[in-house]
């Protein structure tokens, strides 16, 4: 069995990060981190402060405890509350079409934008976003759109204390800054998974954290 075959949606993995990174890439609004490890960008201003007061509000009516495929709330692993955001409502609409321009992947790939909130002492513990097809979870996951590509997330406020997003292989730290977008590969330039995009939501120390994250999957959502 060659390698591409053991690795599922690696070609499509492959072809959808040389697109978007060479996009990104072309794009000045864009700035790359510098290492070898991993593919992420961050983009200023992608949101205003009014767009991130906004999402913020609308969070707060959705958020319930996170969940995870493999692990429950009450374990300690992601203690944030979360909720997805209304796919109807015009103002996510067009915000997640933003993203979709932005990274130039068609939309119908995409999950819907979740909002999470996280208080003091609450994190999300090092993981990977892409999904792990030894798992039990990977047959209904493979129906639903296959692997996750890329990751879009953006800050919606600063945070006193803690919050860091940390790339835990990368060795980098980046605080919240209220309209920045981060994105990143989940996989190499050859389309298998990238183990250094492990990545976590620090504790919060003081104060509070809103974020939106969007993720991509190689295949049309559903």
């Amino acid at each position: 069995m060659t390698k591409t075959a053991m690795i599922p949606d690696q070609a499509a993995l492959k072809r959808v990060g040389k697109s978007v990174r060479e996009r990104l890439e072309a794009d000045p609004a864009a700035y790359k981190i510098d290492t070898d490890k991993a593919e992420i960008f961050a983009i200023g201003d992608f949101l205003s402060l009014a767009e991130c007061k906004r999402l913020r509000l609308m969070i707060d009516v959705v958020a319930r405890p996170s969940s995870l495929h493999e692990e429950a709330y009450e374990t300690g692993f992601r203690t944030s509350y979360s909720g997805d955001l209304d796919p109807y409502d015009s103002f996510i609409i067009g915000l997640s079409r933003r993203i979709d321009d932005l990274l130039g992947i068609n939309p119908i790939c995409g999950e819907g934008l979740q909002g999470q909130r996280y208080l003091v002492g609450q994190e999300f513990k090092p993981h990977n976003d892409w999904f792990y097809p030894g798992q039990d979870y990977w047959k209904l996951e493979q129906k639903r759109g296959g692997q996750r590509s890329w990751t879009a997330m953006a800050f919606l406020n600063e945070v006193e204390e803690g919050g860091a997003t940390h790339f835990v292989n990368v060795g980098i730290g980046i605080d919240p800054k209220p309209g920045v977008l981060l994105v990143w590969n989940n996989a190499l330039p050859d389309g298998s998974p990238n183990e250094d995009t492990l990545h976590a939501g620090t504790p919060v120390t003081k104060g509070e954290k809103y974020v939106i994250t969007k993720w991509y999957r190689t295949r049309k959502h559903v």
